[in-house]
C-alpha cells in the first residue's frame, strides 16, 4: 500500500469515520480535506436496495444539476445535413454524420455524449461494441435521440447528466467540482439523491438508498446521513 502524504494524513484524520454528514456539512468537509493541486471532481457513490439482474429493478436516468457540472462538456452531434446548422448554433463541439462514423470506427471516442436523431439510430448499431463499454451510446431514455437537436445539445452543455446503476447495486455520479461552493455542492448532490428517490422501482423492498459517500479526486469518502438526505 502506497504510504500517505503529510496531507493525505491530515485529511483522514478530519473525516471521522464513525459519523454521518448532513449534505451541507459533507460538502464543506469535502472541500476541506482535497489536497490535489487541480479542480477536483467531486463525486457520490449511492448503493441502492435493488438487484439490477432484474430488469423491473433497474434504475437509470436523467438530471440537470442545478448549478452545472464545473466541466466542459464535448458533445458529437450525429445528424443529417438539415440538422447540423442546429446543433452548431446549440453549442455542439462536432458536428456531422458519416465522417464521424468512420472515425468511430476506427476507435475515435474523443468526445463525453453524442446526441442524435431517431433516422441515425440503425448506423450506430454496428458501433455498439466501440460506444456502448464507453458509456457514449446515445439512448432515446436519457434524451440522447431526439428530433429537438439543439434543445439536447444545450441541455448537456447545462450540466444534464444520466446515471444507470451498476451491477453491484451503486450509482456513481460526478456531480460538481472542488471550486464550487458548499452550499452548490450540497444543491446539485440532493438534486440527484432526489432523482433517484423517484424512480424507485415498484418491485424494490426493503431500504431504497442503503448508503451515500461523497469525495473528491482522491480525497477521503465522507459518509452521509442517509435519513437527512432521503
Amino acid at each position: 500500500m502506497a504510504r500517505l502524504t503529510k496531507k493525505q494524513k491530515e485529511a483522514y484524520a478530519k473525516v471521522d469515520a464513525n459519523q454521518s454528514y448532513d449534505l451541507k456539512a459533507a460538502s464543506a468537509l469535502i472541500k476541506e480535506i482535497t489536497t490535489v493541486k487541480f479542480d477536483a471532481s467531486v463525486d457520490l457513490a449511492i448503493r441502492l436496495g435493488v438487484d439490477p439482474r432484474k430488469a423491473n429493478q433497474m434504475v437509470r436516468g436523467v438530471v440537470t444539476l442545478p448549478h452545472g457540472t464545473g466541466k466542459d462538456v464535448k458533445v458529437l452531434a450525429l445528424v443529417t445535413p438539415d440538422k447540423e446548422a442546429e446543433a452548431q448554433e446549440a453549442g455542439a463541439d462536432y458536428v456531422g454524420l458519416d465522417e464521424y462514423l468512420q472515425k468511430i470506427k476506427g476507435g475515435w471516442t474523443d468526445v463525453d455524449v453524442i446526441i442524435t436523431m431517431p433516422s441515425v439510430m440503425g448506423k450506430l448499431g454496428p458501433l455498439g461494441r466501440v460506444l456502448g463499454p464507453r458509456g457514449l451510446m446515445p439512448n432515446p431514455k436519457t434524451g440522447t435521440v431526439t428530433m429537438d437537436v439543439a434543445k439536447a445539445v444545450k441541455e448537456v452543455k447545462a450540466g444534464k447528466i444520466d446515471f444507470k446503476v451498476d451491477k453491484t447495486g451503486i450509482i456513481h455520479a460526478a456531480i460538481g467540482k472542488v471550486s464550487f461552493g458548499a452550499d452548490q455542492i450540497a444543491e446539485n448532490a440532493d438534486e440527484l439523491i432526489q432523482t433517484i428517490i423517484k424512480l424507485k422501482p415498484t418491485a424494490a423492498k426493503g431500504a431504497y438508498i442503503k448508503s451515500v459517500f461523497m469525495s473528491s479526486t482522491m480525497s477521503p469518502s465522507v459518509a452521509l446521513d442517509v435519513k437527512s438526505v432521503s
